[in-house]
């Protein structure tokens, strides 16, 4: 998140002016565009939140005086009772004042009824408070047991719910010795040295203690443009970020110094990743920095990392610059069997998205890719590289919230709330803003931070999960309708992680070829579903599919043929495909007593 004195040009952005600001985002919010209009067979987002059944709401102060009431917002989608079925959990986050005198804010489990509605089932899971001040997370499986636990990150740590197996989870935090004592925020699985147990990187954000805050617009890293706002990120120290290797059994050890991965330099941490960006079969470490650069560190294997932030490409902008730094998207939008980044930034400079040239280069393509322009009024935060049209290409999506109230009617070129966006893949390395074609739902402006994508109805189209501050969520159905076709895979590890998490596969339909992992983490502090999702265009069957599983340093490989369109597929590590599911299908929870 930028932020500066009212006598500074903001860090990042010279050479914009105020005008140009205003021009810009008069364009984007009257939907202006030089582009040729939309096909008229786009699916439209449609806000079901209501008729979902999700009466969640988050709380936050609405003044936004501390800094940690602009950053929660999390949202994770989870299969807990492994019945098919992505289910839904939400972060909460109480006012500052009333985090100082104790008392928390309710999170909420949501349960996928399989009929397009959800039941709040947070007080049977017992996983409603998990802290004082809850940020977001990520789902793994720290003792491999093959049910997906949740990890939540706070103001003051984390906390490991694991997964009891019969819709209960229980808070085995210090017990399996986690522990970070700073502001957690983003938080990401990963088999980074390929013993088939998931390990856990920990991003860390500011040190701020509630119990020393510090006054509002009470010092120049307290202003913007003027106006008296919240203090931090600038201003204010970093902390250590954490890697902590599991052990085998359930528990961690931190070797984040070992490993060369504590941010030394005390970057202000937000989003993680792991992701595979040079296709070795080693994870990478993407780390989204606020205000300070972002990190990349490549996998070196043996249990260390190199730092290769700058010569990348990823640290900072074209301009050399650093941003204001929020979420991560990982894709292969270009069908070259590597995975680009694209990075949610603050307003006044503009989302960026690294394309992945080879051998760990990265170029900034953001502007001749045609997903930067619209972003410069916007805060930008969860995002997420999605097919939308089931067309076989990448789409991406974004959504924006400014962190000061205080500009909302104020003339400084940019709004509080802010709408989102969506970018359509023109197969060609470029995007067309569609955000004004696909429905009203994402036209109304909204404080948002987090968002997940999945298959939330099982019908073979994308949907998105969105969490906004001082307000409900948002469910944003896709009902297709372009008759394009799609295919979708569980992957469950056997001699790997048993979330098969950083296994990598490959889909073969004709000449058009596609790839996608495993990921946990990602977005802003948010979880997608595990579930790979693949569309087909007018395929109705896959030639060939090549599974990667995250074993060793090598990995193994599996080929899978033919395959019918319109699926669902359980792939299991060394048996093939282990059932097969047609849309809106239903199973009965797997509970299991212990």
């Amino acid at each position: 998140m930028k932020r500066h004195s009212e006598s500074n040009t903001p860090h990042g952005s010279a050479g914009w002016t105020a005008l140009f600001l205003l021009l810009v985002f008069a364009a984007t919010v009257s939907g202006w565009s030089a582009q040729p209009s939309v096909k008229p067979h786009l699916p439209q987002l449609i806000d079901v939140t209501g008729a979902a059944g999700i009466h969640f709401v988050h709380r936050s102060d609405p003044q936004k005086k501390y800094i940690p009431e602009s950053m929660s917002g999390g949202v994770l989608l989870i299969d807990y009772d492994r019945d098919g079925w992505p289910d839904i959990y939400f972060t909460n986050a109480p006012p500052v004042a009333m985090a100082v005198a104790g008392k928390k804010a309710k999170s909420a489990l949501y349960r996928n009824n399989h009929d397009g509605t959800f039941t709040d089932v947070t007080d049977q899971a017992g996983i409603g408070y998990p802290c004082e001040f809850p940020m977001g997370g990520a789902v793994g499986d720290n003792n491999n047991d093959g049910w997906p636990d949740i990890l939540v990150t706070c103001l003051g740590g984390v906390v490991l719910y694991r997964n009891n197996g019969n819709g209960t989870f229980t808070d085995v935090t210090k017990q399996v010795g986690l522990r970070d004592p700073y502001w957690a925020s983003g938080a990401a699985f990963g088999d980074y040295d390929g013993d088939g147990w998931d390990d856990l990187f920990i991003s860390d954000y500011v040190d701020f203690h509630l119990n020393d805050l510090p006054k509002f617009g009470s010092m120049p890293t307290c202003l913007y443009r003027g106006i008296p706002v919240q203090c931090g990120p600038r201003g204010l120290k970093g902390s250590p970020d954490f890697l902590f290797h599991n052990n085998g059994n359930g528990t961690f050890t931190d070797v984040s110094k070992a490993a060369g991965v504590a941010n030394p330099n005390g970057y202000y941490g937000l989003g993680a990743v792991w992701t595979d960006l040079n296709n070795n079969g080693l994870p990478d470490l993407y780390v989204a920095d606020d205000t300070t650069p972002n990190y990349l560190y490549r996998n070196d294997g043996h249990g260390h990392f190199t730092d290769i932030s700058f010569a990348s490409g990823t640290a900072l902008d074209q301009n050399g610059l650093e941003q204001g730094s929020m979420g991560i998207a990982v894709g292969d939008y270009l069908h070259t069997g590597l995975f680009s980044l694209f990075i949610t930034n603050f307003s006044e400079q503009y989302d960026t998205l690294y394309r992945n040239d080879g051998n760990l280069s990265f170029s900034d393509f953001s502007w001749p890719s045609g997903v930067a322009a619209a972003t410069v009024p916007f805060v930008g935060w969860g995002t997420g590289f999605f097919d939308f049209d089931n067309d076989g290409w990448a789409d991406l999506f974004a959504v924006n919230g400014h962190v000061y109230p205080q500009v909302q009617n104020a003339n400084v070129g940019t709004k509080y709330l802010q709408p989102m966006l969506l970018y359509l893949n023109r197969h060609n390395g470029t995007f067309r803003n569609i955000s004004k074609d696909v429905g009203p739902a994402i036209q109304v402006p909204r404080v948002s931070r987090g968002a997940a994508f999945g298959d939330l109805f099982n019908d073979g189209n994308m949907d998105v999960v969105v969490e906004n501050l001082d307000g409900p969520p948002v469910i944003l159905r896709n009902p297709g309708g372009t008759g394009n076709h799609w295919i979708s895979f569980q992957l469950e590890g056997t001699k790997t992680n048993r979330l098969a998490l950083g296994a990598r596969v490959q889909v073969v339909t004709g000449k058009l070829v596609e790839a996608d992992e495993v990921r946990s983490g990602g977005s802003y502090l948010s979880q997608n579903d595990l579930r790979l999702h693949f569309g087909l265009g007018n395929a109705e069957h896959v030639d060939r599919v090549e599974i990667r599983w995250p074993i060793g340093l090598k990995g193994e490989m599996e080929t899978l043929r033919n395959l019918a369109a319109d699926r669902f597929y359980t792939v299991k590590e060394g048996a093939g495909v282990v059932a097969v599911h047609g849309p809106g299908w239903s199973k009965v929870p797997q509970h299991q007593s212990r």
